[in-house]
Parts: C-alpha cells; structure tokens; sequence
C-alpha cells in the first residue's frame, strides 16, 4: 500500500480538480506532497524510496506557479492529462537510468536479503513498466478527450480510475505469482 501513499498528492489533486480551481488543485497536489516528503525524511527513508514524491512535489510546484501566475491559461483545460504525462515520464526516466521507481519503494516492505536478487529486480522493472505504460495511455487518451470532448466527465473519471486501478491491481498480483511460480519450481 506504499503506493497508493506515495500517489496520494495525484489523488488529491483529482479530486480536487473536479470541485475546485486549478490553482487550489496544484496548491492541495503540492502542500500534500511537501508534508509526504517532510515526514518521510523524518522517518529515515531513502531517496529511492521516494522518487514519486520528489516529482509530485516538482510537478505541483511548477503547476502551482503557473496556476497562480496565468490563471487563464490554456494549460488549465489539459492538467488532469498533465499529470498523467508527467508521471509517465517520470516512470521511463526511472527506467532509463535503471532505477525503477516501484524498486525503492518495494524494498520498504521487503527484507534487505532479498534487494539485489534478480527475480525481485526483474519483478519491479515489470511493475514499472506497466505503471509507465499506463501513464502513457492516461496521458494521450486524457488528451484527446479533453480535445475532443472536454465535457465528458465520466470517460475522464472512468480514464483516471482504469490508469491507476490496472497498475494498483497488477503491482498487488504480479509479486504473488512470481512467488508462487518460485515455490513451485522449488
């Protein structure tokens, strides 16, 4: 569930996005992300660990001084997409530099034997990449509603929820399998 931690400034702006201003959203994104960051590094984790929360708080900062500063522009229309992007790219740079971003934050819940095993590397790699995926199809599908039917709340509700449900769903399953399958060939 330190995902869905990790995810709760995103969530949060969301839900605020749809009752509330852009700037307010950004403001909530990223005063959640600040208090996420300060209590983490309280608690002694690692940069790793949080590398969501470092580009939440990125994000909703810039999106928070752009809100504020041009509040009529025409970002405004495309933010809930913009996140979904921004997390994608996010995912891909944690992959490119061979740091999956679910790899720090899976480690918090697993026992430091097993941290430089190749199954528990390749496992959060996958993970990773379905999260990126995800993002990715967010970002563009996010785009096009928005573009082409920016009054159809609940396709863009249905996308947010699909965009983070299947990777929730799938970052629950995929270690169990690839458990169960080591016990069997064991």
């Amino acid at each position: 569930m330190n995902y869905l931690k990790s995810l709760l400034p995103w969530i949060a702006f969301a839900v605020v996005a749809t009752q509330f201003d852009w700037r307010w959203s950004g403001l909530t994104g990223l005063v959640i992300s600040a208090a996420l960051l300060l209590l983490a590094r309280r608690d002694g984790r690692t940069a790793d660990t949080l590398i969501i929360e470092w580009s939440g708080f990125a994000f909703f900062a810039l999106l928070t001084a752009v809100a504020f500063s041009f509040p009529a522009s025409p970002l405004k229309t495309y933010t809930g997409a913009l996140t979904d992007a921004w997390l994608a790219l996010t995912a891909w740079g944690s992959l490119a530099i061979g740091k999956p971003f679910t790899l720090g934050i899976a480690r918090t819940s697993t026992p430091e034997a097993l941290w430089d095993n190749p199954i528990f590397k390749r496992v959060n790699v996958i993970i990773t990449l379905v999260w990126a995926l995800s993002f990715t199809a967010g970002g563009i599908a996010g785009i096009a509603l928005l573009n082409f039917a920016p009054h159809a709340t609940f396709a863009l509700i249905a996308l947010k929820v699909l965009c983070f449900g299947v990777p929730v769903a799938f970052t629950i399953r995929y270690p169990r399998i690839v458990r169960a399958r080591a016990r069997e060939a064991a």
